[in-house]
């Protein structure tokens, strides 16, 4: 049997490293730790606590923010200007589907006028008071 033609040398072959989000994974940390590697973990700024920031983004302090007493809501629909739009309309004889069509609305942009809960949009109003021939307030 000749052999001659054999290579004989040590081949060593290595898993290829982990990169990326594989380095980060927690069972990747552990098995570098088993292994002996250095392993440096830092932690995130304010990560993982459940804590409000000192500073919030509009630079006030959360304590101040919290402390603040000014009530921030929407203006919504007087009651005047819902009987206006109300009486409008049945003097007219339309539906709020019709109106609404005539206007180029949805009808539940009429059903929150009409109910209150709308936020008063000028364009709307101004397109409503052509068409029912009224002049709308706010």
């Amino acid at each position: 049997m000749n052999m001659n033609g054999q290579d004989w040398d040590t081949v060593v072959i290595k898993k290829k490293q982990p990169s990326g989000a594989a380095l980060k994974d927690e069972a990747a940390v552990n098995a570098a730790r088993r292994q002996g590697a250095a392993v440096d973990t830092q932690q995130k700024f304010n990560a993982g606590k459940n804590k409000p920031a000192q500073q919030t983004i509009t630079g006030k302090p959360a304590s101040k923010l919290e402390a603040e007493t000014e009530d921030f809501h929407h203006e919504r629909v007087s009651s005047n200007l819902k009987q206006q739009i109300v009486q409008a309309r049945t003097a007219k004889k339309m539906t709020q589907a019709q109106l609404a069509q005539a206007i180029n609305e949805k009808p539940q942009v009429i059903q929150e006028y009409e109910s209150g809960k709308a936020i008063p949009n000028p364009q709307v109003l101004s397109k409503m008071s052509r068409i029912l021939g009224v002049v709308l307030k706010k």
